[in-house]
């Protein structure tokens, strides 16, 4: 067999160093398992990074420094306005300078309207410190409304605004007394109160104006334009108290002022017409009237007066002017158009008969069958157009129309003016209501003759008779007769309208028949002593609920006259209506309702208006 290598030779020493080789070489591998890895190349430190944060940091520093310059850029230029307007907000109080409302005159320069100044609490709310204090002061002073007392206090509190009104137009003395308290934001202003220092004179005409000084009614709400100025505005500069500053007052705006009117209106005529009209009504237990003065020429109205009865029973002039609004079935009085367009178209002579009938009915034994009676009851009698108009005949005034012609008679009665407002475009002006001619049918051809069928404002009829009076031509009724500007120039309002509607001799003989009808006829109640009248009675039946005019003894009545003098040179037109006078009395006609008052007015207007009689005119003979 072959001998094994023999094993080497170990000694203590080498075993030694074997161990601790073995120990080392175990250390290293747990060393090596232990270690942290190392990091990312990402997060590793480099040298180029801090330089990139410095030059970050630089930029966003310069756009913050951009965004600061911009800003202050922006409050110097663009926005500074703002903030002007914030400042001068905590340091003023604007007010309103009102413009002064202009005064109207009457025609003889008396004031019929103006304003004055009177006193108006307001208040800054910014300045009032106790808001529910400062409400109950007031309310208790001034007798505040609820309503009125919440929208205060909620505006104290606010603070939003540097003005409310508190109480407008209060006495002066109660405004001195709320001053004394000496309230912080409590002030006073004046501004204008409008006031009729005539009294009630005119005031349906007039009219009225809101707490504003708007017109709301009448001539104040018609030429509110004209009337009304251009306010201006005062700055007045405070401290944080609340105290002027001494010398800061700035007005910045003057005010201007509203041009004043003159109207046509003769004051003194007006309040002794209104006057007639209220005693005329009370006598009559009328429920109004109403009186239309106008001069024949240039149709230029130096009275208008309506009175109504209000509901306490006493007869009033009213707020309404009623002889511009409100129209009405005319009743005999058109006879004054019919019988002038027979005239005018040659149809007839003042001598012209004819057998008139005291009945006459309209489709017999058909469904409309409709009977119309003559003002007076009588037989079948020869008449003369003459007497037509004197005695007031319905059935002698459709006789004769018939020769006319309806569509013919339509012209004449567009061109006296029925059927639309007139030209003085008074607010809320009724044009009346007449149909056209063809459109006209059965009866209504024949009551349109005698005043049924269409209706007609005061004003219309006035300006419509007075065509007779002024020759036969047409004039507008006028009412405001010129202007003054805030430099104190007069400016003239041009003339009325005109146009011719009936030939000067058919007005001359109408003119003639008119002053037979005072003299010799239903108008004897309007004559005057020693001057002559031209006029026209008419007593029309009021249209009642139910589309009917009643029954005998249950009618209601319009009684009017209208007429002109001095009847050979006519100078003053004068209308008379009087709305349901007493049913049972015998002063329910017009004759005898309207006349008489006819004739109190003329005579105050001969004397006001120093109208003078033609030499030798001395009124009806006997």
């Amino acid at each position: 067999m072959g001998a094994r290598p023999a094993a080497p030779l170990r000694t203590a020493t080498g075993t030694r160093r074997a161990k601790a080789a073995s120990a080392a070489g175990h250390a290293r591998q747990r060393r090596a398992v232990i270690a942290p890895p190392p990091p990312p190349p990402l997060l590793r430190l480099r040298s180029g990074n801090t330089r990139r944060r410095l030059v970050a940091l630089f930029i966003v520093a310069m756009l913050l420094f951009a965004a600061v310059v911009g800003r202050v850029a922006i409050l110097q230029t663009t926005g500074s306005e703002a903030l002007r307007a914030a400042g001068k907000a905590q340091r003023t109080t604007e007010s309103v300078l009102y413009a002064r409302r202009g005064t109207i005159f009457a025609r003889d320069g008396g004031e019929l309207s103006l304003s004055v100044p009177s006193a108006t609490i307001i208040a800054n709310p910014k300045l009032v410190e106790d808001a529910a204090g400062t409400v109950t002061v007031l309310a208790n002073m001034l007798g505040l409304s609820i309503e009125k007392q919440k929208s205060l206090y909620e505006s104290f509190l606010a603070k939003e605004k540097s003005f409310a009104y508190v109480a407008r137009q209060v006495d002066d003395a109660l405004a001195d007394a709320v001053l004394a308290l000496d309230l912080p934001g409590i002030d006073m202003i004046q501004e204008d109160m409008r006031i009729m220092p005539s009294g009630e004179v005119g005031r349906s005409v007039l009219g009225r104006t809101d707490i504003d000084g708007k017109g709301i009614a009448g001539i104040e709400m018609q030429y509110d334009e004209l009337l009304t100025g251009v306010n201006g505005e005062r700055v007045r500069e405070h401290d944080r108290e609340g105290h002027s500053i001494p010398g800061a007052d700035a007005v910045t705006r003057q005010p201007i002022p509203g041009d004043d009117l003159v109207l046509t209106l003769d004051r003194s005529l007006q309040f002794q017409v209104e006057q007639a009209l209220v005693a005329r009504v009370e006598e009559l237990k009328a429920e109004g009237g109403t009186v239309v003065v106008m001069d024949v020429a240039t149709g230029e109205i130096y009275s208008i007066a309506n009175v109504k009865r209000g509901d306490d029973g006493t007869a009033a002039v009213t707020s309404a002017n009623l002889a511009a609004v409100e129209a009405f079935e005319p009743g005999s009085v058109a006879k004054v158009f019919s019988i002038s367009s027979v005239l005018d178209t040659g149809s007839a002579t003042p001598d012209t008969t004819i057998d008139v009938p005291g009945t006459i009915v309209f489709d017999k034994d058909t469904e409309w069958e409709k009977t119309i009676n003559d003002a007076e009851r009588h037989g079948l009698q020869p008449m003369t157009l003459h007497d037509i108009i004197v005695h007031s005949s319905n059935i002698g005034t459709l006789l004769l129309s018939e020769r006319v012609g309806v569509e013919r008679l339509g012209d004449y009665m567009d061109a006296f003016g029925f059927g639309e407002p007139t030209a003085l475009d008074f607010p809320g002006e009724s044009g009346g209501l007449i149909k056209p001619a063809e459109e006209l049918q059965g009866t209504e051809k024949a009551t349109i003759t005698f005043g049924y069928g269409y209706s007609a404002t005061a004003l219309q009829l006035a300006a419509a008779v007075n065509v007779v009076a002024n020759g036969g031509v047409y004039v507008a009724p006028k009412l405001l007769l010129a202007t003054i500007g805030d430099d104190g120039e007069v400016v003239e309002t041009p003339p009325s309208p005109t146009r011719q509607v009936l030939q000067p001799q058919t007005a001359a003989t109408m003119t003639s028949l008119m002053t037979d009808v005072v003299c010799q006829g239903t108008g004897k109640g309007a004559r005057i002593d020693g001057l002559s009248v031209a006029g026209k009675t008419g007593t029309a039946y009021k249209l009642q609920d139910g589309g009917t005019y009643g029954e005998a003894g249950d009618r209601q009545y319009r009684a009017s006259f209208v007429g002109f003098f001095p009847a050979q040179n006519p100078q003053v037109t004068i209308l008379v209506t009087i709305d349901q006078p007493d049913p049972t009395s015998r002063d329910r006609f017009g004759g005898t309702a309207a006349a008489p008052l006819f004739t109190t007015v003329a005579t105050a207007a001969v004397h006001q208006l120093q109208v003078m009689p033609t030499p030798g005119d001395t009124g009806c003979a006997g």
